[in-house]
């Protein structure tokens, strides 16, 4: 209502809530400038002390059209043409300004905190998301039920800019977007891959002693297997174009999952081998459009921590449970302890029989019982081939990431006519469970970054220690030191040619966990001057105590 006040000949579009505010876009031929939403936050705050009612009224589609075209919103136009119930709602302020909308809304604008409310940036937005269509501006703002309330929100949104994990990741020299190559593709810089080796590293290691057996599977399959899995009739939009071989198309791989049953279908299975846990690091790629890029979080390719579990309808239980161990065990080794579950259970259109939705359901809540997690339930919100259960982690500044997913799915097992020989050697279907822990690591990464502010913990760290010599002539012994401490898998690099304060001062910026300082005295002594990031000085110490104390500190995930 305040950009139409001022701007007469701003279109409007639609301007849902999201989970920190709201947005709404407009088609202006002007951009807004910032002067622009000063003006505009003004004059909302002029409306809500007005206290003008805000009132609901239906009507027929046909009256609704007819409002439409008089006030020439052709948007408003498209957007009731896909309403498909009657009667349509409109929301009126006073006399002066009307909207199509669900609702419902508070009964007087009055009742909002005009303190509580601001107007944040501007970005563009194509209408439906379509980069064919116009071009439309978004005004984004976000509002709350008190002053404190905004005022905690911007305080977290400042912490969140200082934790941006693009800005960290180019400071800390981490990983790069390179867009001569494409956009959504990612660069690891020696120190990022280093990080990322040490998070696989400890995955494979979990997993291989949780009973998992681990693959390594093609990137591109004939599209005919895409066409099995059904991936190219509901997933096709996701997809990059297919690729001709011989005279046959290909398909670069969206999903891990067709290969992990094709590893099953290599040999006729019996029940005596169920379940089967098999589990891989599998590099996806998946077409995003490049105004939905952003840094790690959405990307074009990215690797996903996959496992599938091919078990008998009556193991569900026990496996599901053995991943939210594992889950468990793996969130809070990289300092995440608190959890939100949700559960999904069966939508209205859904492939399986009702036993067996039933038995899976029964299965996923009974495990998440025994665990003893608290869980909320989204009544029909499973996927249409099986329920799943969903695991958010809770950052250090209260954010809420979904990285986790167990699903059960009806749907694959049967493409595919999958089998194995029952007792009384009769062909059944498995039960076939998608899961994944940390979701992708490019995104558990950038939130790893973000969660820590890129000061790694010690264990994780991808320079634990740095050697700054004091002048040129300790060079040689801080890289002997170096090359000791790395033969003892400690990663310690040397750096010289600045002054020894811009040397620790980088060291501090780059969030080295320890420093060792070596001048002339240490060099005669065969020691080292340590100070740490979070311990202090230490003071002076051997060689094989300092490797002592790192190989203490990484083995148990504490600090120096």
């Amino acid at each position: 209502m305040a950009v139409q006040k001022l701007f007469p000949d701003a279109q409007v579009t639609i301007g849902p809530w999201i989970e920190k505010g709201f947005y709404y876009d407009f088609d202006k031929e002007e951009p807004f400038t910032e002067t622009d939403l000063k003006k505009i936050k003004k004059e909302m705050d002029r409306i809500i002390s007005r206290n003008l009612p805000l009132t609901r009224e239906e009507v027929a589609k046909e009256e609704a059209e007819k409002r439409i075209k008089a006030i020439n919103e052709p948007y408003k136009l498209e957007i009731l043409e896909g309403i498909k119930t009657e009667p349509i709602t409109i929301y009126k302020i006073g006399e002066e300004w009307w909207d199509l909308c669900a609702g419902p809304h508070l009964e007087r604008t009055g009742q909002l905190d005009k303190r509580a409310i601001e107007l944040e940036f501007v970005a563009g937005a194509y209408w439906r998301g379509d980069e064919k269509k116009q071009m439309l501006q978004r005004i984004y703002g976000t509002a709350w039920e008190s002053e404190e309330q905004l005022k905690a929100y911007q305080v977290q949104k400042e912490e969140a800019k200082r934790r941006d994990h693009r800005r960290l990741g180019q400071d800390l020299n981490l990983f790069s977007i390179q867009e001569d190559a494409g956009g959504g593709l990612v660069f690891w810089h020696p120190k990022g891959s280093m990080v990322r080796h040490i998070i696989e590293d400890y995955w494979k290691k979990m997993h291989f002693a949780n009973g998992y057996e681990l693959l390594y599977t093609p990137h591109i399959a004939k599209l005919d297997l895409w066409k099995t899995s059904g991936h190219y009739e509901f997933y096709k939009e996701n997809m990059f174009d297919q690729m001709r071989i011989e005279e046959e198309l290909y398909q670069i791989r969206p999903m891990n999952c067709p290969f992990h049953i094709q590893v099953y279908k290599d040999s006729l299975r019996s029940y005596r081998e169920l379940p089967m846990r098999v589990a891989e690091l599998g590099t996806v790629y998946r077409y995003e459009r490049s105004g939905a890029l952003h840094g790690l979080f959405r990307v074009r390719g990215f690797t996903q921590d996959d496992g599938h579990i091919f078990c008998l309808p009556d193991q569900i239980r026990d496996e599901i449970r053995g991943v939210l161990d594992l889950t468990e065990i793996v969130l809070k080794q990289f300092g995440f302890t608190k959890f939100e579950i949700n559960l999904s259970t069966k939508p209205e259109k859904a492939v399986g029989s009702h036993e067996i939705w039933e038995k899976s359901t029964t299965a996923l809540r009974e495990a998440l019982q025994d665990k003893g997690w608290e869980y909320s339930i989204d009544e029909g919100g499973g996927a249409f081939y099986g329920p799943k259960i969903d695991v958010k982690i809770e950052d250090a500044i209260g954010r809420k990431w979904q990285c986790s997913t167990i699903q059960v799915d009806f749907n694959l097992p049967e493409r595919f006519n999958m089998v194995y020989v029952d007792t009384d050697t009769s062909r059944k279907q498995p039960i076939l469970i998608h899961r994944a822990i940390l979701g992708s690591i490019e995104r558990f990464f950038g939130i790893l970054v973000e969660n820590y502010a890129g000061d790694f913990p010690l264990w994780l760290a991808p320079v634990q220690a740095r050697l700054l010599p004091v002048t040129d002539h300790e060079v040689d012994y801080c890289k002997n030191v170096v090359a000791k401490l790395r033969e003892k898998g400690i990663r310690a690099e040397v750096v010289f040619g600045e002054r020894l304060g811009k040397l620790i001062r980088n060291a501090e910026t780059q969030k080295i966990p320890v420093m060792a300082v070596v001048g002339p005295k240490e060099v005669e002594s065969a020691t080292l001057t340590v100070r740490t990031r979070h311990g202090g000085e230490l003071g002076t110490l051997s060689l094989d105590d300092l490797t002592h104390k790192i190989q203490l500190a990484t083995s148990s995930c504490g600090v120096l």
